[in-house]
């Protein structure tokens, strides 16, 4: 039986434009436009800043791009200071499984700074979008990385190792050799995301697709890496996820069967906050127009997945977030900031919100515990069912199975133009948006992916 690697490596080494259906075309157009006005949207953020600072004091015979500022440097540092402006505001698109769950879109970085580098076509760049797609969400499929202390950046970054080397114009026995190359050395730790949340959260995943892309660059030279990485006495199955595991179909024609293609299932985000959160936000925003004043809650409980409530309600720091990134993984914080402004924005992570005597107070009236009937239900749907009890006496329910967003309640193409002209809002002028978002919506028809980094530049 062939290794896993050499499994990946051969799918990723045989994907092809024309076996993508029309709608997975679509469906990979709509998430590159998210994840670029995200990137757009965290430019200005300090994490940011400070991976362009630190790719600014690189200058490479082989440049890339960096969003927004124009400046060149090396491919990789160019991947990761562009993944953590995709990243910061946690309003990229996610996936959920029953195994792990993540943000497939932030492996977008690596493709758009190798695109650039070989100056592939948008129907190149979309090929391996997909592939990051398929590999990220597949391997999630099949381990549960988070009780055993890992990240999902540790998957993320084979997904993006894979679009890189396929961008790199690799066969399948040299993309084998940047996979090994990436995935020996680049394993994450799960406390990233627990605990007092830092600034780190949003650059992790840039990081491994940092690292993805230097790994292909060492494979371009002639370099090899530990094999079999996964099977192997000291390799993956040993040392992280403690028992083998097999992939699933990948997407395609597989002989006379078509399989989907899992970027299908891959949902854009309502709100700048945790995926989990995304239908805990709607069931209170749907509450506030029923129940009158805020100040008269007296309790407000809120169940829903396991997942959701060891992730973004089991830590001290998420009943009283003294950071943004503990804030926007924070299901009582986002909950209160919910019914008292009637939304949750970029700007309620700001310290005027997080130390708001009213939303303090607000958030400790928040129970959470989970549920069996949404824990049935995952990885599909992410139930919330809440109920909400007034100082009358009076309660008040709700129930969301798919935010808005949801490829089971996917956004209108004029909501994901109308998310990606707010985040781009201050960044680049009006005119200059609509011109990119106008590539972008063809970009099966560019014949250099550079061009849609070049078009961020600020005017």
């Amino acid at each position: 039986m062939s290794t896993i690697v050499e499994q990946l490596s051969s799918y990723a080494a045989t994907l092809r434009y024309e076996d993508l259906p029309p709608e997975v075309v679509e469906q990979a157009k709509r998430l590159i436009v998210d994840t670029i006005g995200c990137a757009l949207g965290g430019f200005h953020s300090e994490p940011a800043s400070i991976a362009r600072d630190i790719a600014g004091t690189v200058t490479s015979s082989e440049p890339a791009t960096i969003m927004v500022s124009g400046r060149q440097t090396s491919p990789d540092l160019a991947t990761f200071a562009n993944g953590v402006a995709i990243r910061y505001l946690d309003f990229n698109d996610g996936y959920t499984s029953t195994g792990e769950s993540g943000h497939p879109s932030d492996s977008i970085a690596a493709v758009l700074s190798i695109g650039e580098r070989f100056r592939r076509s948008g129907r190149d760049a979309i090929t391996a979008t997909v592939l990051a797609y398929e590999v990220f969400c597949r391997v999630c499929d099949v381990q549960d990385l988070k009780p055993l202390g890992f990240d999902h950046t540790t998957v993320g970054g084979l997904a993006s190792a894979a679009a890189a080397a396929r961008l790199s114009g690799f066969d399948a026995p040299r993309i084998a050799q940047a996979l090994n190359l990436h995935v020996a050395p680049n394993v994450a730790l799960y406390q990233t995301r627990i605990g007092n949340v830092s600034m780190w959260k949003g650059c992790a995943y840039a990081n491994a697709s940092r690292n993805a892309v230097f790994a292909t660059m060492l494979a371009a030279r002639g370099m090899t890496g530990p094999s079999p990485v996964y099977e192997g006495v000291g390799g993956y199955f040993k040392a992280v996820t403690r028992k083998p595991f097999e992939l699933p179909v990948m997407g395609g024609r597989d002989g006379q069967h078509e399989h989907p293609f899992k970027i299908m299932e891959c949902s854009i985000k309502h709100f700048p906050l945790g995926q989990y959160s995304q239908t805990v936000v709607e069931a209170a925003l749907q509450l506030r127009d029923r129940i009158g004043n805020p100040q008269d809650i007296v309790e407000i409980r809120v169940e829903t997945v396991s997942t959701a409530v060891r992730l973004m309600a089991d830590d001290p720091q998420k009943w009283e977030p003294e950071t943004r990134e503990s804030a926007d993984h924070s299901m009582p914080y986002t909950v209160a900031i919910a019914f008292l402004h009637g939304t949750v924005g970029e700007e309620h992570f700001e310290d005027r919100y997080l130390h708001d005597p009213a939303v303090r107070a607000l958030t400790r009236l928040v129970k959470v515990r989970e549920s069996d009937e949404a824990n049935r239900r995952m990885p599909v749907a992410m139930l919330c069912e809440m109920t909400v009890v007034m100082r009358s006496g009076a309660t008040y329910e709700a129930a969301v199975e798919y935010h808005r967003g949801h490829y089971m309640n996917p956004m209108s193409e004029a909501e994901v133009e109308r998310k990606f002209r707010g985040l781009a809002d201050g960044v680049l002028p009006v005119a200059q948006a609509d011109r990119l978002l106008e590539r972008l919506w063809t970009l099966d028809a560019a014949d250099d992916i550079g061009e849609v980094t070049r078009m961020t530049i600020a005017a």
